[in-house]
């Protein structure tokens, strides 16, 4: 049984999207955020307290986007992977790390000083740098929505996911008011997703773990 430790709307969200999206069978712990502060005995899982942990087996995972390609490969028959012999092969890899690395490193930041720190340490001017820099990192993915309705290989694939859940994070800060017309569009279209829904429905039904 493949085990996800996993909070609300946090990185986690990708892979359980990529289990629901794989109908693949799964235990999911769902934690208080942040779980190194409010859930200490999960440092006995993930000495490093963060969200996500996948366990599969032998298999310890940390990366959300790693964690995508991981379930496609090895569980999924690659239905969410583009393979190397495929035009879209780059474009897949370059989504799957976009998603992440471009797109949802700059809203911890937004997050972190806009919600996460106490008051006295919050920075307006840090947390709105941090909005306008990722506003501006969406203008190739504009690029690319404008041809195409997907991310990589003109099919929905773990790129998808990856990006659409720094969307979603996105949303949950206030900024998707400022999504331009072909990303605003793509977001309808992952969020409208049977998979993703059930996803939502799934960290919704579950009860705390620790």
């Amino acid at each position: 049984m493949i085990t996800l430790y996993h909070c609300r709307d946090a990185r986690s969200f990708r892979p359980l999207w990529a289990l629901e999206e794989l109908g693949l069978e799964y235990d999911l712990k769902l934690l208080p955020f942040p779980p190194r502060f409010l859930a200490r005995k999960f440092l006995d899982e993930n000495p490093l307290g963060t969200i996500p942990l996948l366990i599969d087996g032998d298999t310890r995972m940390t990366e959300s986007a790693a964690m995508i390609e991981y379930l496609s490969m090895r569980h999924g028959e690659g239905h969410l992977s583009v393979g190397p012999q495929e035009p879209g092969y780059g474009a897949y890899l370059n989504g799957l790390h976009f998603g992440e690395a471009t797109l949802t490193f700059p809203q911890t930041l937004v997050l972190r000083y806009s919600r996460l720190e106490p008051e006295e340490r919050r920075n307006p001017q840090v947390a709105a740098d941090y909005a306008r820099w990722f506003l501006s990192r969406l203008k190739g993915l504009d690029l690319i929505l404008k041809d195409h309705a997907f991310a990589a290989g003109d099919r929905f694939t773990g790129a998808d996911i990856s990006i659409a859940y720094a969307l979603l994070l996105a949303t949950s800060l206030g900024l998707s008011d400022d999504f331009p017309p072909a990303v605003a569009a793509y977001w309808t279209r992952m969020s409208d997703r049977e998979g993703f829904n059930r996803a939502l429905t799934a960290q919704s039904g579950a009860a705390p773990t620790l």
